[in-house]
């Protein structure tokens, strides 16, 4: 088995986990109800374990400790996409972003429990039941928005026109797309994110909200080979702030 590829493939995945984490960990305190507040922070965690779960098998795969991948790299190292790295905005651009990128998650990690590499399987299915409780959320909120009034309902559009292209990011190909797909560790980005349309499609049905069809996603590509947005940057500065004080010091 190709070892690049799978730890190319654990970073993408532990990345995007991570950064989405500490992205929606700044709901807390400020979440428009105090349900979503709690809610927002308790997704947060889920996400930041089980990138913690992902840099625990690239370290066993020869590379760093958890804690130095997460807080020792400089951001051209990072493998997050564009959609992830975003500002919290508005709600209504938050709950978007979750329930994007909550469906692509759901349809990765049914395709990873099926994958030849085990660990990555085994911690896939295992991730896939806690995850549940996320893309339940999501859909929940969406649908029962865009069953209110007409101003929430242009809202979350608004948020979706802005948040879909960027989405796309999700499943930006790389230099071993082919090379996962032909070992059977997970099929190729184009067969996941066509499940993630279908799937987007099939929940969107009856809302009101549909999906844009005129923007340039390749504005929002690169963040695989190390392109990011102009935010990512900062946010590792704010996340690292600790951890960068002593790196060697024992909690």
């Amino acid at each position: 088995m190709n070892t690049e590829a799978l730890k190319d493939l654990l970073f993408r995945l532990a990345d995007d986990d991570l950064v989405i984490g500490h992205r929606n960990s700044e709901w807390t305190g400020i979440g428009p109800v105090l349900e979503e507040d709690i809610a927002f922070a308790s997704m947060a965690q889920d996400c930041v374990g089980h990138a913690q779960s992902y840099y625990t098998l690239i370290h066993e795969l020869g590379e760093a400790d958890p804690d130095r991948l997460a807080f020792h790299r400089s951001e051209k190292d990072f493998r997050s996409c564009h959609l992830v790295e975003q500002p919290i905005g508005d709600y209504a651009f938050s709950l978007i972003r979750h329930f994007l990128y909550d469906l692509a998650k759901q349809v990765r990690l049914e395709a990873l429990t099926q994958s030849s590499y085990a660990p990555l399987a085994q911690l896939a299915d295992r991730i896939r039941r806690e995850h549940k409780y996320a893309r339940m959320h999501a859909t929940t909120w969406v649908r029962q928005l865009a069953a209110g009034s007409d101003e929430a309902r242009l809202r979350l559009q608004s948020a979706l026109n802005e948040a879909y292209p960027m989405a796309l990011g999700l499943f930006e190909s790389t230099d071993f797309t082919e090379t996962l797909a032909a070992e059977g560790v997970q099929p190729a980005e184009s067969v996941l994110q066509s499940r993630w349309q279908q799937l987007l499609e099939q929940t969107l049905a009856g809302t009101g909200l549909s999906l844009p069809g005129d923007f340039d996603a390749a504005a929002y590509m690169g963040g695989r080979k190390g392109y990011h947005s102009e935010h990512l940057g900062p946010m590792l500065a704010e996340m690292t702030e600790v951890y960068a004080l002593d790196p060697e010091a024992v909690w």
